[in-house]
């Protein structure tokens, strides 16, 4: 626990995709456990799925912060702030510019969750360079060059390896 926690600050999922449109991209994300405010629950922003994508990076937090938990770097503490209880099985979806985070597990047993995003095979690669997901591509380019020592590779890269069709036909992703 020293080592590690899954609190991931505010942040908006939007920020680690260089696809869009936004509007066709879903993030579903399931409770394999029961999920609470004592284990670190989900916690949304109801409303900021309208806003644009804002700047982030990683938080100005004393302790740990896991690489690649970016946050918001200038979050409204004034927004209020729903904490989704779940039960084990209970899936909620939501729009990737939904503000949302999750919380410090401060029990002894797990918070178990699986999460999945879901991008129309319409959706179409961005170029990163001069916006606020710059310095994200930067970070992970920096980490798959000294894992495989791969040169000239950009975030869309990493995305198109990862990526999966669940559906039809492969037209842009």
């Amino acid at each position: 626990a020293d080592k590690q926690t899954f609190l991931h600050p505010m942040h908006q999922d939007l920020h680690y995709f260089p696809f869009r449109p936004a509007d066709h991209i879903v993030c579903s994300w399931t409770a394999m456990e029961r999920a609470d405010q004592d284990n670190g629950c989900l916690v949304v922003q109801p409303g900021t799925h309208k806003i644009p994508l804002q700047p982030h990076g990683y938080p100005n937090w004393e302790g740990k912060t896991n690489k690649l938990f970016h946050g918001l770097l200038d979050e409204d503490e004034k927004t209020p702030r729903v904490h989704l209880v779940m039960e084990k099985g209970d899936t909620v979806f939501f729009h990737p510019l939904l503000i949302h985070g999750s919380g410090i597990n401060k029990t002894s047993g797990f918070r178990k969750s699986i999460s999945c995003h879901f991008a129309s095979s319409e959706c179409y690669y961005i170029d990163v360079k001069n916006t606020t997901q710059e310095n994200l591509e930067k970070e992970l380019v920096e980490m798959v060059h000294k894992k495989y020592n791969a040169t000239s590779v950009e975030l869309r890269d990493i995305w198109n390896f990862r990526a999966r069709l669940v559906r039809g036909e492969r037209i842009n992703l």
